[in-house]
């Protein structure tokens, strides 16, 4: 049996490999009820024989930081959708996130015991995009729960 090989579904993962840096917005929110701001470091690469890009998070607040965490993001082919894992220092165990690409822009969305979430990555060039989280109960409304704007400064390698 031969090993299965990344597809292009997977080599589009490679857009975020490098050194990100931005400036975030945290809205308000059950967890901070007022607007504070972050800055935020990515650093992805692509492992597992290509298969996955693993991802390094940290949020800064006045200076130290606040918030770690660690994302894996691969392609499911039988689902025909994009995946994301997500661990982080707040230490809730991870669920299975579902995507899809739409022109330059990826989102992932999923239901958990406090309502929905989605993840909105829109790339604004080869070396800059924004990125958003919304948050919503059960049977609610949508709301942005926090926003940045990213860019790369090292590049891929």
């Amino acid at each position: 049996m031969e090993m299965p090989r990344p597809t292009p579904h997977h080599a589009r993962l490679a857009a975020f490999v490098g050194e990100w840096r931005g400036e975030e917005i945290l809205h308000p929110s059950p967890w901070a009820p007022e607007r504070k701001t972050a800055s935020g470091r990515f650093s992805a690469r692509i492992g597992v024989d290509g298969m996955f890009l693993i991802t390094e998070y940290e949020e800064a607040r006045e200076g130290a930081v606040f918030f770690r965490g660690h994302g894996v993001y691969g392609y499911d082919p039988h689902r025909e959708r994009y995946t994301m894992f997500w661990f982080d220092s707040m230490g809730m165990s991870p669920r299975p996130t579902f995507g899809t690409w739409e022109g330059d822009t990826l989102t992932f969305e999923n239901s958990h015991d406090h309502g929905r979430s989605r993840y909105v990555y829109a790339f604004e060039g080869p070396d800059a995009y924004t990125f958003k989280i919304f948050a919503a109960p059960p049977e609610g409304e949508w709301a942005l729960f926090m926003e940045g704007r990213y860019r790369r400064v090292a590049p891929p390698g």
